[in-house]
């Protein structure tokens, strides 16, 4: 992985487990939420990860975000070592990571005033006097497409799409680096969604922001990411540029994914008709090789006893013993059905 001068997140082999009980009298059990996960996200770039639920990309938005610290690895926001960060240097992080979150009717304040959620910020982290932060957040409304009149306003008056506006405002109200977006749209209406993706895209031009985009949506993931992570059950299968994951997938985990999106059909998406077999597996009692070898169909014998290692070929990191033979067109079972427990 290299380094960038504009690399706003670093990440290296980033862990985070848990001790879940099992009772009184039973040794308490680990599971394995994210298990070393590395990228680098670089001002201006989008960067979705994408996977089922479970598959730990919630997990991985709450470390890069600093609710949660890592239980190992390495994580750098801005150049600075969060792990190893003074409370000081925490707090100017905080500062430079936002987050907007996937449900617009449940992140903003029902009792307060437009006006006074998007100053929130301002009261906490700046020393500026109410009329510099009531300038700062009338200018903003207008920067997210909002009128300023909204200002004086209350949430329940705005629609899910405007709410949605309102809450990538108030993230943006500290000047942020990066914006930790998890699943931003999901909770809109289809023909509201291309409309914040278009405002977000606008706003990373105009701002150079950098986003990490959590989605279970390839269509939306497609639409605003410039490089992808698919993860499965805590781990990285494949990552790299939007345009070679979507137009050759490697991993028959991608593969999966991709066939199981309607709204790819007719796209140029790459589209291999493929089953996959079984549930997700356990976190608390994961597959001792390969994650995916429970479902997958190419699976052998070293898949079952080997963990395969993130490595490059073609233009992408792929984690898959035998991604040569996909690549070369490893011959694929006929599709009966729709995959199933892809969501």
């Amino acid at each position: 992985m290299s380094d960038h001068e504009d690399t706003v997140v670093r990440a290296r082999d980033l862990t985070q487990s848990y001790r879940i009980s099992r009772g009184l009298f039973r040794e308490p059990a680990r599971l394995q939420a994210v298990g070393g996960v590395s990228f680098e996200l670089r001002a201006g770039r989008t960067l979705a990860v994408v996977g089922e639920s479970g598959c730990g990309k919630s997990t991985l938005a709450r470390m890069v975000s600093l609710i949660e610290a890592p239980t190992s690895g390495e994580l750098r926001l801005t150049g600075v070592d969060v792990v190893r960060a003074t409370a000081d240097q925490r707090k100017q992080l905080r500062r430079s990571v936002q987050l907007v979150f996937q449900n617009p009717y449940g992140s903003l304040n029902p009792r307060k005033k437009i006006g006074t959620i998007l100053q929130s910020p301002l009261v906490i982290n700046s020393g500026i006097d109410a009329a510099e932060r009531a300038e700062r957040s009338r200018a903003m409304l207008q920067r997210v497409g909002l009128r300023p009149e909204h200002h004086e306003r209350y949430p329940h008056m705005f629609s899910g799409g405007q709410r949605q506006r309102i809450a990538i405002a108030r993230a943006l109200m500290l000047d942020p680096a990066v914006v930790v977006a998890d699943e931003p749209v999901s909770a809109l209406d289809v023909s509201i969604q291309a409309q914040v993706l278009n405002l977000l895209s606008d706003l990373q031009q105009q701002l150079g922001l950098a986003y990490l985009f959590i989605s279970h949506d390839l269509g939306v993931v497609r639409h605003i990411a410039h490089d992808v992570m698919v993860m499965y059950l805590g781990s990285t299968v494949e990552q790299g540029d939007k345009a070679t994951l979507f137009a050759r997938p490697l991993h028959p985990y991608t593969q999966a994914l991709l066939a199981s999106t309607p709204g790819l059909a007719g796209s140029g998406v790459a589209r291999v008709r493929m089953v996959l077999k079984g549930e997700l597996p356990s976190p608390l009692d994961p597959p001792s090789g390969c994650v995916f070898s429970t479902r997958c169909p190419h699976a052998a014998e070293r898949c079952r006893a080997e963990r395969p290692l993130l490595r490059e070929l073609d233009g992408r990191q792929v984690a898959c013993h035998f991604a040569e033979q996909v690549a070369q067109g490893m011959p694929q079972k006929p599709l009966d059905a729709a995959p199933r427990g892809i969501h």
